[in-house]
């Protein structure tokens, strides 16, 4: 062996290390290995094999394989189904990388014999040979191996380095000790090494032996143990006394007795009863059983609860607990009173739709209430197992039934209001997608023969009243969407926050907090200001936090002060709350050049979405900035050449094109933006920039816009006006084919705000840019 650089095809093995004098067999997949050994077969037959740091790499690179590795022989290879070899190498000698050369078909490297540094001193190497010889007999004794010929084999080594990679091969170490022990060139450091590990090696195994034997004691005694109980059960046979497990069996038949069940359930439990008999109370399977049994026996097979048909009464109930939602409450009247009607009516599949903190998870406990059912809610954000839905199969260790069939048993009724809260909010993984399993659940046509895979037999769900709760439907698969019934619930009004914060807000803290009647007293201008000056979000959930921060200093300074009651105004609301958050006049009333204001909808509620258009000298570029998704690009795009087109019309330069760059940008960047519904309020930044025209400060828009001009229809229209409201827009251009959605709109905003309805984007312009003349409804 000359020590001189060779050019070698290389292969990457995952966990492996192959010694010098060592025959490994290894499969291998990768096209890049398959076409090294093609090629050392077509050479010499040489091939460099090297581990590589981490088993999960792929596709490894230079940096994720070892230095040193081992030249090897190929005595034999032989291909496998899929496109595999199965291959027999015996390694040759040590050899460290010195170029990796990562080709187009297969990866070679440059390579070099590593030298080896042998124990000069005979004494010293015969010293170290006989200490490992006999620590390595001494493990392969304790480890009950008989590998005679082996240590027959090592005894007569007179190499060392071959003495060392032989034992190095054998031993059960992990691969990156392995590749330590294929690194270092020093025998005597080798050796030093190896006996290192086999006094561990040693001592594991005496652990496990120790270990082994207790079990197998154990394990004696639980043989002894069920002999001695036969013995005992044929004693009480004999003298007329039932044992424990005998009181079980009878108490499941009893329950089996008791409940009118399904003829195939029936025979069902029938069977895992007469398991159990045979089984005995021993053993692992039986406790296995008994859970089963308890299971599918505690289930409301039969169990109803009588609803409270009388529609007053339910509308009374509902009008206490929520305030508005006239949507959800008609729909709940109108069910019950189909079901006085008839009797065979199916529960509807309710999906409430909207902004956090609008009340969609209370609704639901006001439905039962009025209903007189139980309630019991289910959290579906973040999950993504389907078991969770659809049960475990009971042949699995720790088997659950799904959480829809755990609900039923808690709450002990077949005919309960489950919500099934957050159901945009579900994902999927490898375990299965939980959408597909909520399917057979929310279909009133099936759900009636729902089969969990834990009790392993239908179960009627057709009398359960599901509701479920989203914040957007953009990310609720299309087949599930079809089996519910979509309720929008919106934001409120400034005035609808008021009444829900005077009838039920503080009620409900001042009965959380324990405050007396008249001992704390808030007032409308105290609860108009915190609305007003301290939340805008759709719902009331932020408005009741700050109305609890309120009265929680209110009864501290009762409290330090020895104040009898307190008065809470404006003016302690500002004391207590501190700098003002919000403010109707913060709008910017000063008429720009190039900023318009846009109206969105997103998950949380409608919110403004101001755009800004600079003009710049250039070349015609067109930059878009502030995270815009797809669609949006799309649309600045399409206006971008409707202003082209239509030039004229608006005074635009013909070249601008030419000579201008335009930078369209939706500020607070950090926020993914999309959907179909700012070209309007694009095309009227971009004609403003380059007409410099200013546009009116209290004027927001929102629609899509075609090459020709045509304003087209959007959604969210309340929750966009909604965010208008809260920000005191004046105006709102809304597209043609929208107006018929004005009814949903509250009289509030309807009394404040002017809808201009348009069809054309010249008519946005007309009513959006100063000294135009207004063109509008």
């Amino acid at each position: 062996m000359e020590n001189q650089i060779m050019k070698l095809p290389l292969i990457p093995l995952r966990g492996l290390s192959i010694f010098p004098h060592m025959a490994l067999n290894f499969d291998i997949g990768r096209k890049k290995s398959i076409e090294a050994i093609n090629r050392a077969m077509d050479e010499d037959q040489k091939i460099f094999i090297i581990s590589q740091r981490e088993s999960t790499t792929e596709n490894p690179t230079e940096k994720d394989i070892y230095n040193v590795g081992c030249v090897c022989t190929i005595k034999q290879f032989m291909k496998l189904p899929g496109n595999h070899l199965r291959v027999l190498v015996e390694g040759e000698y040590r050899a460290k990388l010195v170029k990796y050369l990562d080709e187009d078909d297969c990866i070679s490297a440059e390579v070099e014999a590593v030298e080896e540094l042998d124990i000069e001193d005979k004494t010293e190497s015969e010293g170290y040979k006989n200490s490992l010889n006999d620590m390595f007999i001494n493990y392969l004794e304790l480890a009950g191996e008989e590998f005679k010929d082996l240590i027959v084999e090592l005894e007569e080594e007179e190499d060392n380095s071959v003495y060392c990679d032989v034992i190095s091969a054998f031993l059960p170490v992990k691969a990156d000790v392995k590749q330590e022990l294929l690194e270092i060139t020093s025998i005597k450091e080798r050796m030093e090494k190896l006996l290192v590990i086999l006094k561990k090696e040693i001592e594991v195994v005496k652990v496990e032996k120790l270990i082994s034997n207790k079990v197998k004691a154990r394990v004696s005694a639980s043989q002894k143990e069920y002999y001695l109980r036969e013995q005992l059960k044929v004693i009480q046979e004999e003298l007329g006394e039932e044992d424990e497990f005998g009181r079980e069996i009878a108490n499941y038949e009893k329950k089996l007795g008791q409940i009118k069940l399904p003829k195939d359930v029936k025979t069902k439990i029938e069977f895992e009863i007469n398991r159990l008999k045979n089984i005995g109370p021993s053993s692992q399977e039986g406790s296995v059983i008994k859970t089963y049994l308890d299971t599918i026996l505690g289930m409301p097979w039969n169990k109803l609860t009588k609803d409270n048909l009388d529609l007053t009464n339910a509308r009374k109930v509902l009008d206490e607990e929520h305030y508005g939602l006239e949507d959800v409450k008609e729909r709940i009247i109108e069910y019950l009173a189909v079901r006085k009607m008839s009797k065979s009516l199916k529960s509807p599949i309710v999906c409430l739709v909207g902004p956090p903190g609008v009340g969609k998870t209370s609704i639901a406990k006001s439905v039962a209430n009025s209903l007189g059912r139980k309630f019991v809610r289910m959290s579906l954000g973040g999950v993504k197992d389907e078991a969770e839905i659809r049960g475990h199969r009971k042949t699995y260790v720790g088997a659950i039934p799904g959480r829809i069939v755990s609900a039923l048993k808690e709450v002990g009724y077949k005919n309960p209001v489950c919500l099934l809260d957050e159901i945009d909010k579900v994902s999927k993984d490898y375990k299965g997608n939980v959408e597909d399993a909520l399917l057979e659940v929310l279909d009133s046509e099936q759900n009636k023969t729902f089969r969990d895979h834990y009790i392993d037999v239908e179960f009627d769900l057709s009398k359960v009243l599901f509701i479920t709760t989203a914040n957007t439907l953009d990310t609720i698969s299309r087949p599930l969407l079809d089996r519910m019934e979509v309720i929008e619930v919106s934001g409120y009004t400034t005035e609808e926050k008021y009444e829900i914060a005077k009838k039920y807000l503080v009620p409900k803290v001042m009965k959380e907090y324990s405050v007396e009647d008249g001992q704390i007293i808030v007032n409308e201008s105290a609860l108009r200001t915190i609305i007003d000056r301290y939340t805008r979000e759709s719902g009331v959930r932020n408005l009741e936090r700050k109305i609890a921060s309120v009265i929680r200093k209110s009864i501290t300074e009762i409290i330090e002060s020895n104040k009898k009651k307190i008065t809470i105004n404006s003016l302690t609301v500002k004391k207590y709350l501190g700098s003002e958050l919000y403010s109707y006049d913060d709008l910017d009333k000063e008429d720009k050049i190039g900023v318009v204001t846009g109206l969105a909808w997103t998950g949380y509620g409608g919110d403004t979405l101001p755009v800004e258009v600079a003009v710049m000298d250039g070349d015609g570029k067109l930059q878009l900035t502030g995270q815009l998704g797809d669609v949006m690009k799309e649309s600045a795009k399409a206006g971008y050449s409707y202003v082209r087109a239509h030039c004229d019309m608006y005074g635009i330069d013909k070249e601008f094109y030419k000579n201008k760059d335009i930078h369209i940008h939706i500020p607070e960047g950090a926020i993914p933006k999309d959907g179909p519904s700012a070209g309007v309020t694009m095309v009227t930044a971009m004609v403003s920039a380059l007409s410099n025209r200013k546009i009116k400060y209290s004027v927001a828009m929102t629609g899509e816009v075609t090459l020709t001009g045509r304003v087209l229809p959007i959604g969210g229209l309340k929750e966009k006006s909604l965010a208008a409201y809260r920000m005191g827009i004046k105006t709102i251009i809304i597209p043609k084919a929208n107006e018929k959605d004005l009814k949903d709109i509250p009289k509030v905003i309807k009394n404040r705000i002017k809808f201009i309805p348009v069809e054309k984007i010249e008519d946005v312009l007309k009513n959006a840019l100063v000294g135009e003349e207004k063109n509008g409804n």
